[in-house]
């Protein structure tokens, strides 16, 4: 498979002068099983993107995932898609989209914080697919009011544009890389190489020579950590 993936879907413009559409469903997402149940390796997809030649999305509703395919199917032109599809999602209770959101939404590369007051906000936690869910119920729990969670759905090509106009906005903000990986691992290396124009900090698990731990108890333990860091200093208000 890999061997498919390096010759041809990530090459097939540059080396063979054609383009493909395939899609990818691979399950990603860190729900305290071993390691194949864990990471479908989206660092090494996104070393192989360069010049627009595939598209790595790692969506958080099911509305922005239906408009992912049917913006697929709809453009004039093909490119392979890579999505990472957490299992988790397809029971969470919070991972809904209303009829509307289906019938007159479009696919969302990145997705601001609706409840975010831009004045207030001091820290805004970047974060992409499932860890968004934990990273609010964190947020409503502290009822971090200076807190704003934007998701990166479209992890390459890099929504840029997007993504300075949300500096723009939160102009007194900090902002976080929080993912679920481990520091050597996930969309972090892509980041820095991409998207210099962020000043961001990591919050993740340390580096690591296995995506993950598959024991139930250390998982829980190490996203609580995880949480923690994402939202240290942040006072408690009632």
């Amino acid at each position: 498979a890999q061997i498919i993936i390096d010759q041809f879907i990530s090459s097939a413009e540059e080396k063979w002068k054609g383009m493909n559409g395939i899609v990818m469903l691979l399950p990603h997402g860190y729900e305290g099983m071993g390691a194949e149940h864990s990471s479908a390796r989206m660092e090494r997809f996104l070393q192989l993107c360069a010049d627009d030649n595939m598209q790595i999305v790692n969506c958080s509703t099911p509305a922005n995932f239906f408009h992912l395919l049917r913006r697929q199917m709809k453009r004039e032109f093909r490119k392979p898609l890579v999505v990472f599809t957490p299992k988790s999602l397809l029971r969470h209770p919070r991972c809904v989209s209303s009829l509307k959101e289906l019938a007159k939404g479009h696919f969302q590369e990145v997705i601001d914080d609706s409840t975010a007051d831009a004045k207030k906000i001091t820290r805004v936690l970047l974060c992409s697919g499932k860890v968004y869910y934990d990273l609010l119920e964190k947020k409503e729990e502290l009822n971090a009011e200076e807190v704003a969670i934007v998701r990166l759905e479209q992890l390459d090509p890099l929504p840029r544009t997007q993504i300075a106009k949300l500096q723009e906005k939160y102009t007194n903000a900090s902002w976080v890389w929080v993912q679920e990986e481990p520091a050597n691992m996930g969309a972090w290396s892509h980041l820095l190489r991409k998207l210099r124009q962020v000043n961001l900090e990591l919050v993740s698990r340390p580096s690591s020579g296995a995506p993950a731990t598959g024991s139930g108890q250390r998982h829980r333990a190490e996203q609580a950590k995880l949480m923690n860091q994402a939202f240290a200093d942040i006072a408690v208000t009632a």
